[in-house]
Order: C-alpha cells, then structure tokens, then sequence
C-alpha cells in the first residue's frame, strides 16, 4: 500500500491509522463549538442523541455512545446538575428512568448540526461525488459485517 500523507507530510503506515486520524480531525472541528459552550463532545454526542430518541433509557445511551453504564451515569449526573437533561422515572418502575432533554439544551446546541455537516464536507473534500459514494458503500460493507462492541 502507498504511503498516504497529511497536511503536515504525516506519514501512515496503515488504514486504521488514518481512520484514526480522521476521527480525530473530525472530533477536533467540533471542539471549539463545544467549548463556546462549555461541553465537552461526549456531552454533545449525547444531547444529540437524546433529541433524536427522547425518553431513552441509559442503557441506550451506554449502547450508542460505545461507554459503560457507569460512565453514562457519571455523565448524566453532570448534564442533570447544569440542567441539560432531566430523568424521569417510569409510572410503575422507579429503578427504570427516561432521559430528556431540557430546552435550555435544545438552545444550547442549536446549529450543532450545520457545524458538523461542515467539518464532515472539510474532510470528504478531496473527494468527488464518485469516490464519496464508493467510500460510503466501503464502510457500509464493513460496518454491517461487524457486530456490536461488548464492553467490560
């Protein structure tokens, strides 16, 4: 395989170095976003999520976010305390409870994803329609072969 270079004439020796790479670009664009307002990506992730599945459950959160249920809670608690999410407890099951997110979230992470859409285009812009699409239908391929992470 030839070597592919970096902005910075990196060198990768491998495909999931430059897999790492990209996550990592893509990660770093959101992050001055993120601390404008004080969150962290994981927080973002989450408050993204939670707007798109209300009323999800940690368990679902852990799943999704491929962290410990543990973490998760750690998590939740520090978005409950600045009022980012709120828990409720199903009717008939106290030890079950629904995330939501609280306006003030809704507020906070609105255009979160315009800026996302635009590091994704940054990083897929060496690449025209054609290749976007076989890259696309690549992953697809891969990820749809793999299964789910367990974690310990």
């Amino acid at each position: 395989m030839a070597e592919a270079r970096g902005a910075s004439n990196r060198a990768f020796h491998s495909t999931f170095e430059m897999m790492r790479w990209i996550v990592w670009v893509q990660r770093k664009g959101g992050e001055e976003w993120f601390r404008e307002r004080d969150l962290s990506s994981e927080q973002a992730f989450v408050l993204g999520y939670l707007i798109q599945n209300p009323g999800s459950i940690q368990r679902d959160i852990a799943r999704v976010s491929r962290t410990s249920a543990a973490s998760v809670s750690s998590l939740l608690k520090g978005m409950e305390r600045r009022g980012l999410v709120e828990r409720r407890t199903e009717e008939g099951d106290d030890r079950s409870k629904r995330v939501f997110v609280t306006s003030h979230a809704r507020d906070l992470i609105d255009g979160l994803e315009p800026v996302m859409t635009e590091v994704e285009q940054g990083i897929l812009a060496p690449l025209d329609d054609a290749e976007r699409a076989s890259l696309h239908a690549l992953l697809t391929k891969i990820t749809t072969e793999l299964g789910e992470p367990t974690l310990p």
